[in-house]
């Protein structure tokens, strides 16, 4: 519709094999350096095949330079190479207070529902303003990127009257500092609910884990926070779900200023930004500890208004075009290189 192709993961992460595949095409013969074609099917679900994968096939996969073309650009006109990513912790909590559900009237004032217990737990994550609670957590600066009040709002779908949670820039609040949101919540449909103490009840905290971090620490505060704030008495039951490091990504020297020029000249003259994401992606950090020699370059094909895991998720066609001639540049300059 219009300038946009709308479908379930058009840009994450259908657009990021073709711009490989349009790049390779538009080379044809004329390719200058060897390339080798790997498509990861489990990074939505967490990779947990990939490091034996590496592992054994190391051989066949080391190279030079890795172009991951999985993440996005700064605005439509304006390209990105993406320099540091936030990890991922998610956790399934439980709660108990009962060993079975008892009448609200009859025991209500004395026994404590694991639905409120569970919200107060919860509620003690952040601070009245916003920060995550959690002790002994990294956080770190972010680039010096002006990210305009009115974008963001635009882009992040937030009512007029939202209020934003956090201190420090925006840009340090969504890639560099860490971030707890709660995902989901087992309870009661509101509809046909009765007048009883629910005896347990569970959420999924989602924690993005700052640069500079590891998953093993902030799993461990996290718990060390739970463990010590959990209200009541209650049962406390932490099960892991997944994990992914975050990954600092050093943007010097030679395939760097080789992809810059290739950014550049297929925008135009502008120069990409190098930015930070708030979002994971888990194999990153694997593929930067595997290869610890090769020059690590991640780019990709959503804008603001993707949407990505969206219903609507879109994919602007005259950027995936720029995308796609940029990897070529860039395949044909590291040729010349």
């Amino acid at each position: 519709r219009g300038d946009r192709l709308y479908a379930r993961g058009a840009a994450d992460d259908k657009a990021g094999i073709v711009t490989h595949l349009g790049a390779l095409r538009m080379l044809g013969d004329d390719l200058a350096v060897g390339v080798t074609v790997f498509v990861e099917g489990e990074e939505e679900v967490g990779s947990e095949s990939l490091p034996a994968f590496l592992k054994e096939h190391r051989d066949l996969l080391e190279a030079d330079v890795i172009v991951i073309a999985d993440s996005g650009n700064w605005d439509i006109g304006v390209p990105a190479l993406t320099t540091s990513l936030r990890g991922l912790v998610r956790v399934d909590v439980e709660v108990r207070t009962l060993s079975h559900a008892v009448h609200s009237g009859m025991w209500g004032g004395l026994v404590p529902d694991s639905l409120i217990t569970l919200s107060r737990l919860i509620a003690t994550l952040h601070d009245d303003e916003g920060n995550v609670a959690v002790a002994g957590l990294h956080a770190g600066p972010a680039a010096d990127v002006d990210y305009p009040e009115e974008r963001l709002r635009a882009e992040s779908g937030a009512l007029p009257t939202t209020e934003w949670i956090g201190t420090g820039s925006a840009v340090e609040r969504l890639w560099t500092k860490p971030s707890l949101s709660i995902t989901g919540i087992d309870a009661p449909k509101v509809d046909g609910a009765s007048n009883t103490l629910v005896p347990a009840a569970r959420a999924k905290i989602s924690m993005r884990v700052a640069p500079g971090d590891t998953t093993a620490n902030a799993l461990a505060c996290l718990r060390a926070h739970l463990e010590a704030h959990v209200p009541w008495g209650a049962q406390l039951t932490v099960t892991l779900v997944d994990t992914g490091e975050a990954t600092t990504i050093d943007a010097t020297g030679p395939a760097y200023d080789v992809a810059r020029a290739a950014f550049a000249e297929a925008w135009d003259g502008t120069a990409p930004v190098d930015m930070g994401v708030g979002g994971s992606i888990p194999f990153i950090a694997e593929f930067v500890d595997t290869f610890p020699g090769a020059s690590v370059l991640v780019t990709g094909v959503e804008d603001p208004d993707t949407r990505a895991h969206g219903p609507n998720e879109g994919l602007h066609l005259a950027e995936f075009e720029r995308v796609i001639l940029a990897h070529a540049l860039l395949l044909e300059g590291l040729g010349r290189r």
